[in-house]
C-alpha cells in the first residue's frame, strides 16, 4: 500500500501519447498488411488544440483528515494532470503508510467516540439529505472539475453523471431510517431478534472512470448505515473526491481484476476482513437476427464508445448474427467515422481525451496486437491532434475468439464485431471468458430474451438497452469481476453486521 499514491483520504465525524516512431510504426504495418482499406477522416470537434479554459478553480489539494486539510506527513505532493494536454494542473498531497495511520485512527476515534454512529437513523437521514442538496446546489463546479481532471464530455458530466451524484445520497438518505433487523421463530420458548449494526470504519477505494458515481456508490450506503470512511480516490483524478470532502465538511473498493487480488490477499492476511470488489469485465453484446440493424448499431455504439471506451461493463465483445452482420459491420463504421472527438468542454463533442498516457499507450498496444492477430481494422487506429490522449474511435472485425483484444479489458474505444450462427453458440461463446459484469442483448423475440437473460453468467443483463444505472438497480459481477453488490437494497450489506439476540420465554401466551 505505501508504494501507492494516496491522492486523498477522507476521515471524519461523518465518516502522454506513443512516441512519434511507435505512431510511424503503426501506421506503417496496418499500410503493409493491406488491411487499411477505406479508412477514412474523423469528425473533430473544430481543432483539438483550441482549449476551452475551465471556469473552475482548484482550491482543496490535501488529505482532509478530522475535518481538516492537512499536507502529508512527509511533505510530497503529485501531479495531476489534465488529459487533453497532458499538462498538470495541480499538485495533489502524496499519502503513505503514516498517512493512512492518522486516517484510520481519526475515522476509529470518530465511530467510537464521534457523534454519526449513535445518531438517530432519522438524523443521519437529514444530514445526507442536506449533504444532497448542498452537491446539487455546486454541481457546475463539480462536473467542470470532473471533465478537467478526467476528459470526458462536459455535457456527459454535467447532464448525466452530477445527476445521478446528487439522486444516489437522495436514495441512500432515505434508507437510513429503514434499516432494521427481524424477529426470528425458534423451536423452543426462545425470543430471537436480529440486530443490523455498522461495521465501523469502512476503507474504500474508488477508480479514475467514473469518480464522483463511484465515490456516491460507496460512501452513500456507508454512511447511511452509520459507519465512518476512509476512502482513496484515484491518483489520476483526485480533484472532485477533494471537492466533495469540502463539501462534507460543511456540514467499495472499485478497480482492476489484479488489484483486487491484492486487496483480498491483504485482508486475509490481516483479520480477514470483509471485501466487496467490483473489478474488470469484457461484456458481450449479441444483436440477433431479428434486430432492427439501424438501431442495434446505435446502442452497440454506445455500449462501447460511452466514457471513451473507459467503463468496465462497456459492451466490448459484439456478436452479431450472421444473417445481418454485413450490414451491421458497414453501419458500424460509418456511425464511428461520425463520432465527434475533441474538447471535452465544447458543445457536441462525444469523446475527449483518455485518462493519461499510460492508457493511451496501452490501448495502442492492443490496435497493434489485434492487427498482428490478423484481425481486420476497420477504421481508426491512430492518434488525433498532436497533443493529448486523444484516439480515433477504433473498428476490428474478423476477430477470434483466443486474440487478446477479444480476451482482455482494453478500456479504451475499441470495438471487436463478431459473428455467430445460434443462441446455443453466441451462449457458449459470450460466457467463456474469466469476467461476467455485464452483457447486452438486442432481440424482439422474446422467447430470445428469456433464454439469454438466464443463461448469460452476468451481474447484469440490459435487455434493448445498455448502460443503465438508476440508484435502486444492484450492480456487481460473477466470476472475476468482483464480489458483492453495489447500489439498491444489497449494498448495504455490505456495510452492516447481523447480531442474533436470544433470550429465554417464560411463560408465553404464544411462541
Amino acid at each position: 500500500m505505501a508504494a501507492r499514491r494516496f491522492s486523498w483520504l477522507l476521515s471524519h465525524s461523518l465518516s502522454a501519447s506513443p512516441s512519434s516512431k511507435a505512431a510511424c510504426n503503426l501506421h506503417s504495418l496496418v499500410r503493409n498488411s493491406g488491411k487499411w482499406g477505406n479508412i477514412g477522416r474523423f469528425s473533430t470537434a473544430a481543432t483539438i488544440e483550441e482549449l476551452i479554459n475551465p471556469q473552475v478553480q482548484i482550491s482543496y489539494t490535501k488529505h482532509l483528515i478530522n475535518g481538516q486539510f492537512v499536507d502529508a506527513a512527509s511533505g510530497k505532493t503529485f501531479p495531476t494532470y489534465d488529459p487533453r494536454t497532458g499538462d498538470a494542473i495541480a499538485h495533489v498531497a502524496e499519502g503513505d503508510e503514516e498517512d493512512i495511520d492518522r486516517a484510520v485512527s481519526s475515522a476509529r476515534k470518530a465511530f467510537d467516540e464521534g457523534p454519526w454512529p449513535k445518531m438517530t437513523a432519522y438524523e443521519r437521514c437529514k444530514v445526507l439529505l442536506r449533504f444532497a442538496d448542498l452537491a446539487e446546489k455546486h454541481s457546475d463546479e463539480l462536473a467542470a472539475l470532473e471533465t478537467w481532471n478526467n476528459g470526458k464530455p462536459y455535457e456527459q458530466s454535467a447532464n448525466v453523471e452530477l445527476p445521478l451524484f446528487v439522486r444516489l445520497f437522495y436514495y441512500y438518505a432515505g434508507w437510513a431510517d429503514k434499516i432494521h433487523g427481524l424477529t426470528v421463530p425458534a423451536d423452543g420458548n426462545y425470543h430471537v431478534e436480529t440486530l443490523h449494526e455498522p461495521i465501523g470504519v469502512a476503507g474504500q477505494i474508488i477508480p479514475w472512470n467514473f469518480p464522483l458515481i463511484l465515490l456516491a456508490y460507496k460512501v452513500g450506503p456507508a454512511l447511511a448505515c452509520g459507519n465512518t470512511i476512509v476512502l482513496k480516490s484515484a491518483e489520476q483524478t483526485p480533484l472532485t473526491a477533494l471537492y466533495v470532502g469540502k463539501l462534507f465538511q460543511e456540514l467499495a473498493f472499485t478497480g482492476s481484476t489484479d488489484t483486487g487480488k491484492v486487496v483480498l490477499e491483504l485482508a486475509a492476511r490481516s483479520n480477514l476482513k470483509p471485501v466487496t470488489l467490483e473489478l474488470g469485465g469484457k461484456s458481450p453484446f449479441i444483436v440477433c437476427e431479428d434486430a432492427d440493424v439501424d438501431q442495434a448499431v446505435e446502442l452497440a455504439h454506445f455500449a462501447l464508445f460511452f466514457n471513451q471506451g473507459q467503463c468496465c461493463c462497456a459492451g466490448s465483445r459484439t456478436f452479431v448474427h450472421e444473417r445481418i452482420y454485413d450490414e451491421f459491420l458497414e453501419k458500424s463504421k460509418a456511425r464511428a467515422l461520425r463520432r465527434v472527438v475533441g474538447d471535452p468542454f465544447k458543445k457536441g463533442v462525444e469523446q475527449g481525451p483518455q485518462i493519461d498516457k499510460e492508457q493511451f499507450e496501452k490501448i495502442f498496444r492492443y490496435i497493434r496486437s489485434g492487427i498482428e492477430s490478423n484481425a481486420t481494422l476497420e477504421c481508426g487506429g491512430q492518434r488525433i491532434g498532436s497533443k493529448g490522449f486523444f484516439i480515433q474511435p477504433t473498428i476490428f472485425s474478423n476477430v477470434q475468439d483466443d486474440m487478446l483484444i477479444a480476451k482482455d479489458e482494453i478500456f479504451g474505444p475499441v470495438q471487436n464485431i463478431f459473428k455467430f450462427k445460434d443462441i446455443d453458440e453466441v451462449i457458449g461463446r459470450a460466457n467463456a471468458t474469466r469476467y461476467g459484469l455485464a452483457a447486452g442483448v438486442f432481440t424482439k423475440n422474446v422467447d430470445t430474451a428469456n433464454t439469454l437473460m438466464r443463461a448469460l453468467r452476468v451481474g447484469t443483463v440490459w435487455m434493448n438497452c445498455f448502460n443503465v444505472y438508476d440508484a435502486a438497480i444492484p450492480f456487481g459481477g460473477y466470476k472475476m469481476s468482483g464480489t458483492g453488490r453495489e447500489k439498491g437494497i444489497y449494498s448495504l450489506n455490505n456495510y452492516l453486521q447481523v447480531k442474533a439476540v436470544v433470550s429465554p420465554l417464560k411463560n408465553p401466551a404464544w411462541i
